[in-house]
């Protein structure tokens, strides 16, 4: 057994929560293998890197071995490694202004404002 499904290894190493998120997520082009988009059923080997991307950050694993039933976490983190860069701190990340739905156009000083904040 030197392969398994992308979506079903997903979901074994606890990448996603449920087998119907990782399958969704590689039907909507969220999870790529070696760099190609990845479909459900596409196969995984040992030493594939896997990226997928969740709450609008990547997550980069290379897998180690193929598991394909859901086990206990530390069993699972034995079957891949954890290449994700770290997140940047909250106050390196850009301040984004935001309107509240509903809200309409900015007046011309609500925009001045805006512009001035963004630097423009």
């Amino acid at each position: 057994m030197e392969k398994a499904r992308v979506d079903s290894w997903i979901w074994a190493v606890r990448i996603t929560k449920t087998r119907s998120a990782a399958t969704s997520a590689c039907k909507a082009g969220h999870v790529r293998v070696n760099g190609e988009r990845a479909k459900p059923a596409q196969p995984v080997a040992p030493g594939d890197e896997v990226r997928v991307r969740q709450h609008g950050f990547d997550r980069i694993v290379v897998v180690r071995g193929i598991i394909l039933k859901r086990t206990s976490a530390t069993e699972a983190a034995k079957h891949f490694e954890d290449r994700t860069p770290p997140r940047l701190p909250r106050e390196e990340v850009g301040f984004v202004p935001t309107r509240d739905r509903g809200a309409g156009r900015p007046s011309k000083r609500e925009r001045r404002d805006l512009e001035k904040l963004r630097g423009h």
